[in-house]
């Protein structure tokens, strides 16, 4: 018994060392090469690709090749291919699904194991499943969060480049050279596309697919427009950096005041788990009939749902957005 458990906990642990691993370590810059063709791939999906250009290869989902054959069926693993990128990693949808596969099964196991029962453990690989998608998912978060504040510094270093007399594709370059990431390694990968031959119009819409963030999506279409239509380049930029920073000074206000909403949220969403937690501790017999009776294991899937919603509504609520 006690071996079993040991080795169950063994197994657990290097999986979440393996997944930690898999997902720290998968930041570094991408390839070049591999980056061009993709921009190339991207411009191929919308239809605009250029007759005389070709693509040398298909990228993977998987390293597995029965598991990337599987996943080319599908058209989810490209759309998380991207959610992951924006994120500044490199790891492919194929790992992160057998890692949440083997996640999901070790926190059933040990659960069942120790708590022999079915239901509990059930829920407890449900919950531990998602677990790599939402490190992943606050990655990116903190990624696009710290693009959008570096973003009104690197319009004013464009805007000074144009009115000191540079090219709009000389601008990208400087911000590629003297920005910090995550706003450098964007802006660099927009100059090589171009650089490599895509249009200036495509390699910008390629930014607006990289980087969600209404801001870019607003500087994107300025730029065409005076692409197509002319105008002070330099003034434009320094109207969207303006509104930008005005726009962060209002959402820091709204989150000030909104503050104490926020925190009342959190407390109540926390409270049934620590009140059950609580209540597990002091007398565990109290909460044993409801995951041995059938009667209680119905309770608890609706108590489940029921937190699950009111969490969202609670969340939408006192998430005010700019």
């Amino acid at each position: 018994m006690a071996l079993l458990l040991a080795i169950i906990t063994f197994v657990i642990a290097a999986c979440v060392v393996f997944g930690v691993w898999f997902l720290a370590g998968s930041g570094a810059r991408k390839d070049v090469v591999g980056e061009r063709l993709e921009a190339v791939r991207e411009v191929e999906r919308r239809g605009n690709l250029p007759p005389d250009v070709e693509i040398l290869r298909d990228e993977l989902l998987s390293a597995m090749p029965l598991i990337n054959r599987i996943l080319l069926k599908w058209a989810w693993p490209t759309g998380l291919k991207k959610f992951v990128a924006q994120a500044g990693l490199t790891i492919k949808p194929g790992r992160i699904i057998l890692l949440s596969a083997v996640l999901a099964i070790g926190a059933y196991e040990f659960f069942d194991y120790v708590f022999q029962e079915p239901l509990l453990s059930f829920m407890a690989g449900a919950l531990i499943a998602p677990l790599p998608l939402g490190i992943i998912a606050w990655k990116r978060s903190k990624r696009l969060g710290k693009f959008e504040e570096q973003l009104p510094e690197a319009l004013d270093l464009l805007g000074r480049a144009v009115r000191a007399g540079h090219s709009f594709t000389t601008g990208l370059e400087l911000i590629g050279k003297e920005c910090s990431e995550p706003v450098a390694g964007e802006f660099r990968t927009t100059f090589e596309e171009q650089n490599f031959g895509l249009p200036l119009r495509d390699s910008l819409i390629n930014l607006t697919e990289r980087v969600p963030l209404v801001d870019i999506r607003l500087l994107v279409t300025a730029l065409l427009i005076q692409k197509d239509t002319g105008g002070n380049l330099a003034e434009i930029l320094d109207e969207l950096s303006r509104v930008i920073r005005e726009r962060f000074k209002i959402y820091r206000d709204v989150r000030v005041k909104s503050a104490q909403g926020r925190l009342t949220a959190g407390i109540l969403i926390a409270m049934p788990l620590i009140m059950m937690a609580m209540l597990g501790g002091v007398n565990p017999n109290y909460l044993h009939i409801l995951f041995s009776d059938p009667a209680g294991h119905t309770m608890l899937i609706v108590a489940a749902l029921m937190q699950i919603v009111g969490s969202i509504l609670l969340w939408r609520i006192v998430n005010i957005e700019v």
